[in-house]
C-alpha cells in the first residue's frame, strides 16, 4: 500500500495566511523526506478557512523543494474555470514539474464557490464538469484550429492561427497523452467512481466519508471494472483518512478528542458546513439517521483512525477488508495550531516507518 497526503487544507480563519501556507509547505517537504508517494492540495476561492485558491500556484513553490513526491491538485474544480485556461495552466505545470504531477479534478464542494461562479445548480455544475474535461483532453490531443460548441462552452481559435509561428497553439503537457487524472468521490455509491475507472482515471474517496460510504465506492469501482473488462485490483484507488498515531492508544485517544485539537476543529467545521448545504449524508453510516443524533465526538469515532502504531496497523487492515483494497492511503492534513504540529509530524513519521510497511 502506498501512502500520501490530502489537504483541503483547513486552518482557523484567525491564523495568518502566510503562516498557514508555510505550515503546509513544511509538512509536504517532510512527507517527501519520509518517502510519501504523493500529495493532493485542494482549491477554494471564497473561504479563508480553506485558504488555497490555486493549488497549482502553491504546488509550484514545492517543485524545487521536494525530490520525489508527486504533486497533485485535490482538486481543480473544473466548473469554476474556462477549460482552455486549465489546459494551458496544467500543461505548463506538468513541464515545470517534469511530469511529477497528478491532475486531480472534481466539481467542487464549497457552496460559496458554487454561488460565486454561478454553478449552484447541480445539473449545470455536472454538465460543466463533464464537458470541461472532454474539452481539455481534446485540446491536448489536437492542434489548431480549435472549435468547441457544447451546452456550456463555446469558443474557438480559427481566424488567428499562424502555424509556422505556433500562434494559436495551446501547449500540450509534459506527460503524453496527458498527466494521470484522479477524481474525487464523497457521496454514497458515487457514480464518479465508476466513471473514473471506465476512463482510466484514479478514483479518490474523501476522508470525511465513514467506512460504509467507502465500501459503496468499492462497489462502484467493481461496476466500472466490469464494464471495461478490467481486473479489479484496487491499485489505482485512493482513500483519504484522518489518522492520529501516538506511542500509546490512550495518548492517541486524548489527542483526537481534545476540543482544541485539529480533528475536533475539522469535524466540527465540516459538519456545520455540510448541514448548511443539506449534504450531511456523506458523513453518515446511515443516511436516514437525523442530524441531531450526531456529535463531533461520534463523527470522529466513525472516521478517525487512531491509536498506537500496532493498533492503527490493525485498524487499517480491517478497514481494507471491510471497504475494499484501496492501493493508496492519503493521510488528511490537519492544522497544527495549539501545539499540535509536532503531533501531526509524529503521526506522519510513524505512518511511514512503522505502519505502512506492515500493510501489503
Amino acid at each position: 500500500m502506498k501512502i500520501g497526503l490530502f489537504g483541503m487544507p483547513l486552518h482557523p480563519s484567525t491564523r495568518p495566511l502566510s503562516e498557514s501556507y508555510d505550515a503546509n509547505t513544511e509538512r509536504i517537504i517532510l512527507a517527501d523526506e519520509l518517502g510519501y508517494d504523493e500529495v493532493f492540495i485542494g482549491e477554494h476561492h471564497s473561504c479563508t478557512t480553506e485558504p488555497i485558491a490555486s493549488p497549482l500556484i502553491f504546488l509550484a513553490s514545492l517543485i524545487h523543494r521536494t525530490k520525489n513526491i508527486k504533486l497533485g491538485t485535490g482538486v481543480v474544480a473544473l466548473p469554476n474555470h474556462h477549460p482552455a485556461t486549465i489546459a494551458a495552466h496544467v500543461a505548463q505545470f506538468d513541464h515545470m514539474a517534469k511530469g511529477r504531477f497528478i491532475f486531480g479534478i472534481g466539481p467542487g464542494g464549497l457552496a460559496s464557490d458554487m454561488e460565486l461562479f454561478e454553478v449552484l445548480d447541480a445539473d449545470v455544475r455536472n454538465a460543466r464538469m463533464a464537458e470541461s474535461i472532454d474539452i481539455i483532453l481534446k485540446i491536448w490531443a489536437t492542434d489548431p484550429p480549435y472549435k468547441f460548441d457544447t451546452s456550456q462552452y463555446s469558443f474557438a481559435i480559427e481566424q488567428t492561427v499562424i502555424p509556422e509561428l505556433s500562434v494559436g497553439s495551446i501547449p500540450k503537457p509534459f506527460q503524453l497523452p496527458h498527466p494521470p487524472i484522479a477524481s474525487t468521490a464523497m457521496s454514497p455509491f458515487s457514480g464518479s467512481v465508476k466513471t473514473a475507472v471506465e476512463r482510466g482515471w484514479a478514483p479518490m474517496s474523501a476522508n470525511f466519508c465513514p467506512p460504509a460510504v467507502i465500501a459503496s465506492h468499492w462497489k462502484k469501482y467493481l461496476e466500472g471494472c466490469e464494464s471495461v473488462g478490467k481486473e479489479p485490483t484496487g491499485d489505482d484507488w485512493k482513500a483519504a483518512r484522518n489518522i492520529v498515531i501516538a506511542p500509546t492508544d490512550s495518548e492517541a485517544h486524548d489527542r483526537v478528542l481534545d476540543p482544541k485539537g485539529p480533528n475536533y476543529f475539522y469535524f466540527d467545521y465540516l459538519w456545520r458546513v455540510l448541514k448548511a448545504a443539506d449534504y450531511t449524508a456523506v458523513m453518515k453510516e446511515d443516511a436516514s439517521v437525523p442530524d441531531d443524533q450526531f456529535t463531533v465526538e461520534s463523527l470522529m469515532e466513525s472516521m478517525v483512525i487512531y491509536g498506537s502504531p500496532d493498533t492503527v496497523t490493525e485498524k487499517l487492515k480491517v478497514l481494507r477488508e471491510e471497504t475494499g483494497p484501496f492501493g493508496t492511503l492519503l493521510m488528511a492534513m490537519m492544522d497544527g495550531s495549539h501545539g499540535f504540529e509536532e503531533h501531526e509530524r509524529e503521526t506522519m513519521k510513524l505512518l511511514a516507518e512503522d505502519v505502512a510497511p506492515q500493510i501489503g
